[in-house]
């Protein structure tokens, strides 16, 4: 299978179809990318260290999903193997993994969706979703404990079906003095900066 390197919109734009961006192949992105439609991916995704990806549909990919910085998608985040981001991993639908998911921040799914892991699901941020969570639901070997966790810093919403729930409270948050003395939390100028992309 190919491996195309992506490293900007206009290497992008070479995959794209009615619905967003479909790439017949294995895809490193060396750039955060954030566009309308879905991207879909028939083998690897990968975005670099650093770098986010941000979907306003699906991202979809055959193989493995692995971001240094966040996933985020208005639609689903579905993988035939592992979700692995170093920041956040943000759903308006599911997200679905073939083996497990992993986030340096938060995972959260729409309020009418849930979760599902072949193995276990992991962050150190809070866990979201509106449905069900299934963690350990695999077919084809025998699992351990372990790999039927659900860890994660704080569990905010939804209902665990299949999986033990771990809650390892969250870290603590780094504050950042303005300059006019405020003090704010860094995630509280995250989001206002995401408010400002939009």
């Amino acid at each position: 299978m190919q491996t195309y390197i992506i490293k900007n919109q206009k290497d992008l734009n070479k995959f794209k179809d009615d619905y967003g961006y479909k790439i017949d192949g294995n895809a490193e992105f060396e750039y955060s990318a954030i566009f309308e439609g879905r991207l879909l991916v028939n083998g690897y995704l990968s975005i670099k260290a650093g770098e986010s990806i941000k979907a306003g549909w699906s991202i979809e990919a055959g193989w493995f999903i692995k971001a240094g910085g966040s996933i985020e998608a208005g639609g689903s985040i579905e993988a035939g193997g592992s979700i692995k981001a170093g920041g956040s991993i943000e759903a308006g639908g599911s997200i679905k993994a073939g083996g497990s998911i992993e986030a340096g921040g938060s995972i959260e799914a729409g309020d009418n969706y849930g979760i599902s892991a072949v193995l276990s699901i992991t962050c150190k941020g809070k866990l979201k979703f509106g449905l069900k969570a299934f963690a350990g639901i695999c077919t084809w070997k025998n699992i351990s404990d372990q790999e039927k966790t659900i860890t994660c810093g704080k569990f905010e919403g939804g209902v665990i079906e299949y999986g033990v729930l771990i809650e390892t409270g969250l870290p603590e948050e780094k504050m950042i003095t303005l300059s006019n003395g405020k003090k704010v939390s860094e995630s509280t100028i995250i989001e206002a900066l995401k408010g400002l992309i939009k």
